[in-house]
Formats: C-alpha cells, sequence, structure tokens
C-alpha cells in the first residue's frame, strides 16, 4: 500500500507541475494589461509588474508605442520544494499612444513602485496643439 501512495503521490506532483507550467506559459503569451491616464500636460501608463527588480524592467518607443518586458526571478526558499509553478517569469506588454506624446527618451520617465507597479510618464509635445474648426459665415453682401 506504501508504493501505491507514492506512486499516487508522484502522479500529483507531475500533473500539478505540467498544470502550473502551462499556466506560466500562458501568462506569459498574454500581454500584460495597462491603464492610460492623462493629463493637462503628460500621459500617465500604469502596468502591473508583481515581483520584479528595477534591473529586470525594460521600457522602450517603437514608433507611436511603449513596449514593456518584465523579467521574474522565483527564489529559492528554503525547506520548500515546487510544487505548483503557475507564475510566468517573462511578461511583455504594450500601450499605443496619442499623437500628441513626446516620444523621445527625454519626454519620458518610467518608475517602478514597492506596490508592484510599473509607471511610465510621457509629456505631451507642445508643438502638438489643436486647431479650432469654425462654421463657414455666410456673407450678406450680395
Amino acid at each position: 500500500m506504501n508504493r501505491l501512495t507514492e506512486l499516487g503521490s508522484s502522479a500529483v506532483r507531475t500533473v500539478l507541475e505540467r498544470v502550473g507550467r502551462g499556466i506560466g506559459r500562458y501568462q506569459e503569451r498574454r500581454p500584460l494589461e495597462h491603464d492610460l491616464l492623462e493629463s493637462e500636460e503628460e500621459y500617465l501608463i500604469v502596468f502591473d509588474a508583481p515581483g520584479v527588480a528595477k534591473e529586470d524592467v525594460q521600457v522602450q518607443f517603437i514608433d507611436d508605442t511603449v513596449e514593456v518586458r518584465l523579467e521574474r526571478f522565483r527564489p529559492f526558499h528554503e525547506g520548500f520544494e515546487m510544487r505548483f509553478p503557475g507564475r510566468g517569469l517573462t511578461l511583455t506588454g504594450s500601450a499605443t499612444l496619442p499623437e500628441d506624446a513626446d516620444i523621445t527618451p527625454a519626454g519620458a520617465t518610467a518608475t517602478l513602485t514597492d506596490a508592484g507597479t510599473l509607471k511610465v510618464r510621457i509629456r505631451k509635445d507642445p508643438r502638438m496643439t489643436a486647431v479650432d474648426v469654425e462654421d463657414e459665415v455666410e456673407s450678406t453682401d450680395e
């Protein structure tokens, strides 16, 4: 009976590991969710970045898009073994910016918060101002 218990435990461990790895791969393929906020002077894009260190974050501009790549690691916990590896380790996301965003490294900052969010601030380009459109006024001089 002891051998049967070991076999069952081994099977459960194998299933949990495979399911967990599948969930992790799904997280890695799914784009990071983000919020795009706007003020008078700038845009703020907020990405969830749990378990990430500053050194493991990449933020770059490609055309009118902010691209983010996060690398996470699973720390070793003494006395514990991995039963369900369900968190994705490489997460990516992007946000398309409005046309008045100053898409240059000088026009942006990125901050990783203690709460596990990445905040990317992008100034609005002051050269991009809207032009008011008026209705044509018909002349009465005929």
